[in-house]
């Protein structure tokens, strides 16, 4: 077990952060400045969620988010019940979508018609060739996806595993390996937060994602791979089309 001492031990001290339009997006950019300028070396053990969260001044929510979203870009790796610890880089993907290059909601628009090309394709292989543990943990994935929705969270990281899973179902190792590239893209929400859109709002939201999530999850488990594959696409083009409302309510609301 790696008995590093605390990231604030080495010198790391981060400063309360101001108000930004979005609180995870500035946390994930100020997280990992630190680690690609070497003030966080391979191994250090990132501050507590505690300690995140007296010095930023942030909830829990935005550091549980920020740490998922650093994990999908492969700049940590988090060890149940022990914390996040900085990846070795020669470990991690060489090419991702960064999420400076997401500018606007269409920078968004387009990964998301990236995902709808490869992950029905996915759904419809895990379909094929998913076994009990691959299906079981699509079943679990699903499962904690409703439980976090329910008790009011954004449900970031559970909403990634689901996708994980179904990747990982699929048995070819270079899905996966997609996953990277998409890096912490893959659920834009954790990056992007609409002004326009009233807690109500995304609470309905993610309670349809909910229900898509069970019917991808449930075509997969019948082993019907165009059910799957067609579940999937619903499932993308909704969040394509909700983006698109966005940008538009964005651009109405711009002056001039």
């Amino acid at each position: 077990m790696d008995r590093r001492e605390p990231a604030a031990a080495h010198g790391i001290e981060l400063a309360p952060l101001a108000p930004p339009a979005n609180l995870t997006a500035e946390l994930v950019r100020r997280l990992a400045a630190e680690i690609r300028a070497g003030r966080l070396s391979p191994g250090d053990r990132l501050p507590t969620e505690q300690a995140l969260m007296r010095q930023a001044g942030v909830s829990r929510t935005v550091v549980r988010e920020a740490v998922a979203a650093l994990r999908a870009e492969g700049l940590v790796l988090t060890r149940q019940g022990v914390g996040a610890f900085v990846a070795d880089p020669s470990a991690r993907g060489q090419i991702r979508i960064d999420p400076a290059e997401m500018r606007s909601l269409q920078d968004v628009l387009q990964v998301i018609e990236l995902r709808i090309a490869i992950e029905s394709e996915a759904a419809g292989l895990a379909a094929e060739r998913r076994d009990a543990a691959a299906l079981e943990r699509i079943q679990q994935a699903a499962a904690a996806f409703e439980a976090a929705v329910q008790a009011g969270d954004s449900a970031v990281q559970q909403d990634l595993e689901f996708h994980r899973a179904i990747f990982a179902a699929t048995g070819n190792s270079f899905f996966p390996r997609f996953l990277e590239f998409l890096g912490p893209m893959l659920i834009p929400r954790q990056t992007v937060r609409p002004q326009l859109e009233e807690d109500e709002a995304r609470t309905a939201y993610l309670e349809r994602v909910q229900e898509e999530h069970a019917r991808i999850a449930a075509a997969i488990a019948s082993g019907q791979a165009s059910a799957a594959r067609s579940a999937m696409r619903r499932h993308l083009t909704a969040s394509r089309d909700r983006y698109a409302r966005l940008a538009g309510r964005l651009s109405a609301a711009e002056p001039g």
